[in-house]
């Protein structure tokens, strides 16, 4: 097991009716900029329960937020807070409407010209405006982690950023908010706390035995789970395990002392980028190829993975490890997630290259467990993903 240090302030505030205890959490004499997406939490009663919470505070409401982030929008959102000399931050929403306030939270205190920079620059936030979350669509894990991503149209650009001062001070999550979430949208929130665990796990064996098995566990629960939240998201049980899933997933527990990989993320980023795709389904896209391509570096967990989650007990570690991906692929079509990006687009001839293109551009010379995933590699992986 590798060397480690895990620190994780955020208090989790979990269960059913929870939303009201957000007052108790809420410095009084704050100055809150209420942050929130496209306005379903109006009709689904999360923002009365919210507002109801907020009523002995100052609060400044912000919505739109979009499905991934975007900068230009945040940019608005950030004058909000300078000229309303707002002291704390609430996001009510899923991950992109948290991400976009660890955005803001990390913007309203830099020091620099262009808060782009904290992002191209990859500039930790050491200190951040405080804020806290209402989950409202489980998925990302960012309830619980200090980690974000962001989205610049413009551009079609799709970046990361992150830091200790990022954590945020409070998350609400009340496992109701899941019965009004469309089935689209849980699909997505299981493949994508799905993948961050493979993202975790699937790289190689350092006899981190605990991590190993907090991570199967996570992908057991997953699976097991999804058929009931997708048949009946008012089925608390199901959307209880689905949410806090979702939050171990990715709050930085099943990382510590095991290698990462992270490449499909780094690749699916690029497919929302450019084609506007949503992130669980680009994850779905990825995944598989990535698999394939490094099958032998890989098929050691690939193996492991198969006969622990999957219960694949014939052949060969090669049978095994094979038998999982296509296991894993299973999964995703159940799910409704297709998994080939000529699913998504007609407009797919070029993608690797483009992608292979913009990776060199920035560096990003090795990606994966091994940091041995260069550029054209990568080319040669999402090409296998047509």
């Amino acid at each position: 097991m590798n060397n480690f240090e895990f620190k994780n302030p955020t208090k989790i505030i979990f269960g059913k009716g929870s939303i009201e205890k957000l007052e108790n959490e809420i410095p009084k004499d704050a100055k809150v900029l209420l942050l929130y997406g496209g306005g379903s939490i109006k009709k689904n009663g999360i923002y009365d329960q919210v507002k109801k919470a907020l009523t002995k505070v100052d609060v400044t409401e912000f919505g739109g937020i979009p499905a991934n982030p975007e900068y230009a929008t945040l940019l608005e959102a950030l004058k909000v807070i300078k000229e309303k000399k707002i002291t704390y931050l609430l996001a009510v929403g899923g991950g992109s409407v948290i991400d976009g306030t660890k955005f803001l939270s990390a913007a309203a205190l830099f020091k620099g010209d262009t808060p782009w920079d904290i992002l191209t620059e990859k500039i930790r936030t050491e200190k951040g405006m405080p804020f806290g979350t209402v989950l409202t669509l489980p998925a990302t894990g960012s309830e619980m982690n200090s980690g974000a991503v962001i989205t610049r149209a413009e551009t079609k650009e799709k970046l990361g950023m992150g830091g200790p001062g990022l954590f945020p001070e409070f998350s609400i999550l009340d496992p109701q908010v899941v019965a009004s979430i469309p089935e689209r949208q849980l699909a997505n929130g299981l493949m994508d706390s799905f993948t961050h665990v493979l993202e975790q796990y699937m790289t190689y064996p350092v006899g981190a035995l605990l991590q190993d098995r907090f991570a199967e566990s996570i992908l057991q629960t997953i699976i097991e789970v999804a058929p009931k939240v997708i048949k009946d998201p008012t089925d608390y049980q199901a959307a209880a395990n689905f949410m806090w899933s979702c939050t171990m997933a990715l709050n930085g527990l099943i990382q510590k002392g095991v290698p990462g990989d992270w490449a499909v993320h780094a690749m699916g980023h690029e497919l929302t980028a450019l084609f506007g795709i949503d992130h669980a389904r680009t994850l779905a896209v990825i995944t598989p190829s990535h698999y394939k391509y490094n099958f032998e570096a890989k098929k050691e967990k690939l193996a492991q993975y198969g006969e622990r989650v999957w219960n694949i007990t014939e052949g060969s570690v090669d049978d095994k490890a094979y038998a999982a991906i296509e296991k894993t692929v299973g999964f995703f079509h159940k799910l409704g997630i297709d998994t080939k990006l000529s699913d998504y687009t007609k407009d797919y001839e070029g993608t690797a290259e483009k992608i292979s293109k913009r990776f060199t551009d920035r560096g990003w010379l090795g990606l994966g467990e091994h940091q041995n995933l260069s550029p054209d590699k990568v080319e040669k992986i999402v090409k296998m993903a047509y």
